[in-house]
């Protein structure tokens, strides 16, 4: 069975940042200051512009104004469309308050810029969301390996699984199960191979990110 994570997640070097604007002067210089840096961009004068791009599954920022054209940058947070494929924001405005800072970072922005924008904190804050979204989709494909490989195990390895979690010797699973030691054994090879463990404390951990364990170890 291959490695953990053996679904391929794009690199930060394969990144791309959204730019949400009304104003065409502040898209244009937002996107020649990030590509200047190397970074693929792409503009928008609205939010529904960018809702209908296809967005590519790579790790990414939305560079988004607090205020356009009949629109609320701080609504737009909170859209359906935000949550079913979530983009860290880095918000940008000429007119923002300590209110709307709070409300933006309370629900998750990178960061709250106010214009005129400087340089280095747009490209800091931009690293900082495509960080956040490499991290997110990292921990999305691991989750998602994991329940790849559990749902591999047969019922009597899940069930030798949840005994080992609960820190049973094999002789006392194999009371537990009317099985011998050597089967016990056999089938708790099996767990470790197929669950890429490799100790009893990574078994834990892996079984608390699948819900599995009472408790993980850090």
């Amino acid at each position: 069975m291959a490695g953990l994570l053996s679904t391929q997640v794009p690199t930060a070097s394969e990144s791309i940042v959204y730019v949400i604007d009304d104003d065409e002067s502040q898209r244009k210089a937002l996107s020649s200051l990030l590509r200047s840096t190397g970074m693929r961009t792409e503009v928008f004068g609205s939010c529904d512009a960018f809702l209908r791009f296809e967005r590519p599954e790579l790790p990414s920022c939305l560079v988004l104004d607090v205020r356009l054209q009949g629109y609320s940058g701080l609504v737009f947070q909170d859209q359906d469309a935000l949550r079913d494929h979530p983009v860290p924001i880095v918000f940008i405005t000429a007119h923002g308050d300590v209110w709307m800072c709070a409300k933006a970072m309370k629900a998750g922005a990178v960061d709250f810029l106010t214009k005129p924008l400087r340089d280095q904190e747009v490209l800091d804050a931009v690293a900082l969301g495509i960080e956040r979204d490499l991290v997110r989709r990292q921990s999305n494909a691991l989750n998602s390996d994991l329940r790849h490989r559990y749902a591999a195990l047969t019922p009597r390895e899940r069930e030798v699984m949840s005994h080992v979690l609960e820190g049973l010797l094999n002789k006392q699973i194999a009371a537990d199960l009317a099985l011998s030691e050597v089967t016990v054994k056999m089938h708790r090879g099996q767990v470790m191979h197929k669950m890429g463990a490799r100790s009893i404390a990574d078994l834990v951990q892996k079984a608390g990110r699948l819900g599995l364990a009472r408790f993980s170890l850090n």
